[in-house]
């Protein structure tokens, strides 16, 4: 396959969208749930014998054909294609995501996101960040918050830096902290920029994505996860929950998993999957 058969009304199929209109503020948030919605953030290539690799035809067969999803790397850099494709100006950004355990950022190149310039006001754009990202882009033109429905975001400017941060749900009250997710500049990359910390993350004890077989979509209402030997069903907060989000585990087996991943995710597998969830080793080095 080559970079030219890879086909838009194929992908808008793949995330439930016949032909669109225009490219405006409402197709772009449109597309961004939908991919939501439709594709997970997984790494289960990682963990079942294979290798990301950085080539958008791949990414393409993977995402549309094959009907899998993919991480940071490989979902918003298709999203991405995809948003040119109908006409967004968008460029890629480096984004570092913040290290629970050290308090540290990861290195440039952490993360993939996208800035879609529209009309004269910029939006972040990010469909592959698992259970803290954000369902409609972001606006990168204000510092206030940005309600989401149970959820708040906000984009704050220092140092030269752009900083995204939430109010997570479990803090309830007017006072809930704000944390932080991950920093970005608006310096435009390629793709190539981020082929080394593509296979940091499938190599190093220190990334998530090494460490733990995981696959994760957004649902209507909720978000669920699977994660080595669990199944996570998420409900955020309603009346009916008090306001507090509920999470359900169910433990499975190895002979489980396969089926639960095509049932719940859409998802065959090629080869054999290695359920992993091990403990991640802090990196010797934030930034």
């Amino acid at each position: 396959m080559t970079f030219v058969d890879m086909d838009v009304g194929k992908y808008l199929s793949r995330i439930g969208l016949t032909a669109p209109g225009k490219p405006d503020l409402e197709l772009l948030r449109s597309v961004h749930t939908r991919h939501l919605l439709s594709v997970p953030f997984e790494n289960l290539t990682v963990h079942s014998g294979g290798r990301v690799q950085l080539d958008p035809p791949l990414l393409y067969d993977k995402i549309v054909n094959q009907r899998q999803g993919g991480f940071c790397y490989e979902s918003n850099y298709m999203f991405s294609w995809l948003l040119t494709k109908l006409g967004f100006d968008m460029r890629l950004l480096s984004g570092q995501v913040k290290n629970s355990i050290t308090g540290g950022y990861g290195a440039p190149f952490d993360h993939l996101i996208i800035m879609v310039t529209l009309e004269g006001r910029r939006w972040l754009c990010d469909v592959s960040f698992g259970n803290a990202g954000f369902t409609v882009p972001l606006s990168l033109d204000t510092e206030d918050p940005q309600e989401e429905g149970h959820r708040v975001y906000r984009i704050r400017e220092a140092a030269g830096m752009r900083f995204l941060e939430w109010q997570k749900e479990e803090n309830n009250g007017a006072d809930r902290d704000w944390t932080q997710i991950y920093k970005f500049t608006l310096e435009p990359r390629r793709l190539e920029n981020f082929t080394e910390m593509c296979n940091y993350h499938q190599t190093s004890p220190s990334s998530i994505i090494f460490c733990k077989s995981l696959c994760t979509v957004l649902k209507p209402g909720g978000r669920l996860t699977y994660v080595g030997h669990k199944l996570n069903t998420i409900t955020f907060p309603t009346e009916a929950t008090g306001g507090v989000v509920e999470t359900t585990t169910r433990e499975l087996k190895d002979e489980e998993i396969p089926g639960i991943l095509a049932e719940k995710f859409g998802i065959v597998l090629k080869s054999p999957l290695i359920p992993k969830d091990e403990a991640i080793t802090p990196p010797p080095v934030t930034y």
